[in-house]
């Protein structure tokens, strides 16, 4: 492989032989915990304040902490994001070098598509009845376009058409998981290597669609190439802590990462300001401080209950918070509103939790473990 001979040239090579150590990230819950109180507090702040423009003591409150003198994005735009990509890189690395590229993939799509089908279903459902609004600029979607969101290609649609916007996400964890298997070997042998080079192609990417004329660039990709980068420092967070890259580089890498989100500040990428690098840099601060936190909040019941729950809730807060709201606010007030908002997401999630996402993640799981065995019996059958 001359690319791999080339980098174990320039940078150290670290042959894990398929065995990364394991990093116990303690704190993974308490920060998807954090990551949950985020991301709804975004969209109920850009609900009330851009769309109702009306207003909340909380969000005053969380403007003057977090905003003004933090000097976070406005919104908490993308802090609880971070933490949820910052997480995938750390969690997900170790399982990429370690397991065969079909156990990996088939470990990963069990626990996200049988919700995610769910949520878009009940997305397009719920246009369809016209109890929703799309999440982009059309009126309603057309049945080719509802098909494709199942398979997130409404996103690189021009314009681009979203049924659930939240699930934009998932185009990025999944491209993550596509470049760690095809840069396996890689990952494997000179792991540093792997962000180096992510930031160099979120690089390419973002000048692609700056300089190329239409109808020939292809806007989510510049979205996602804005994000990628804090999934690799998630990474980078991972191969630190496990020995698997000398600081010089690691500190390299993450320099690289860094560059790219300045980049996709300066040329407009993100979509609520100029405070991203700051932002991100925060995130990181606090995922390395909290991601081996072994204390009494991280083993809480509401933590955990969150943690656990936190991709359904993801998933479905935004399909039911504009109607819990404006059917309640006018009887119990924008507080009694959000909590009412608060309480029906929590209910929804716990459904789909309990009976998508547990269930079918089990049933896939146990379906190949038999398909494994069989073919084992079969093996020794054969041999004997």
């Amino acid at each position: 492989m001359p690319v791999l001979a080339s980098l174990g040239r320039v940078l150290p090579v670290t042959d894990t032989g398929g065995s990364a150590p394991r990093v116990e990230f303690t704190g993974a819950n308490l920060l998807r915990f954090l990551a949950v109180l985020a991301v709804l507090y975004s969209h109920i702040s850009f609900y009330l304040i851009d769309d109702l423009g009306t207003g909340w003591w909380g969000i005053d409150v969380v403007y003057g902490v977090f905003v003004e003198h933090m000097g976070l994005n406005q919104h908490l735009s993308f802090v609880g994001v971070a933490v949820f990509m910052m997480l995938t890189g750390a969690l997900v690395t170790r399982s990429a070098i370690r397991h065969r590229p079909g156990q990996f993939m088939r470990a990963r799509l069990a626990r996200l598509l049988p919700a995610f089908w769910v949520a878009i279903a009940a997305a397009v459902l719920l246009v369809e009845l016209g109890i929703n609004g799309m999440f982009s600029g059309q009126d309603g979607v057309t049945p080719g376009q509802a098909v494709l969101s199942f398979f997130l290609g409404g996103f690189f649609l021009k314009p681009e058409v979203a049924v659930l916007g939240v699930t934009w996400t998932l185009v990025v964890q999944v491209l993550f998981y596509v470049l760690c298997l095809a840069f396996r070997r890689v990952l494997r042998t000179v792991p540093v290597a792997l962000p180096l080079a992510g930031a160099a192609l979120c690089s390419a990417v973002l000048f692609y669609n700056l300089y190329v004329p239409q109808p020939y660039t292809v806007p989510m990709l510049s979205k996602v190439a804005a994000t990628l980068p804090v999934v690799f420092l998630g990474q980078i967070v991972y191969l630190g802590w496990a020995g698997l890259g000398e600081k010089r580089w690691l500190a390299a890498a993450t320099l690289a990462q860094m560059g790219v989100v300045w980049l996709a500040t300066e040329y407009r990428v993100y979509w609520a300001g100029d405070r991203y690098l700051w932002t991100i840099a925060l995130v990181a601060a606090a995922v390395v401080l909290l991601a081996r936190y072994d204390g009494p909040m991280s083993g809480s019941a509401v933590v955990r209950w969150t943690a656990q729950r936190s991709y359904a809730i993801y998933l479905v807060h935004t399909l039911v918070l504009y109607r819990v709201y404006e059917n309640t606010v006018d009887h119990l007030g924008p507080t009694g509103a959000i909590v009412a908002f608060c309480i029906v997401a929590a209910l929804v999630a716990e459904a789909l939790y309990r009976w998508v996402e547990v269930p079918a993640a089990r049933w896939i799981t146990n379906r190949r473990t038999r398909a494994v065995a069989v073919d084992a019996a079969r093996r020794v059958a054969v041999r004997t």
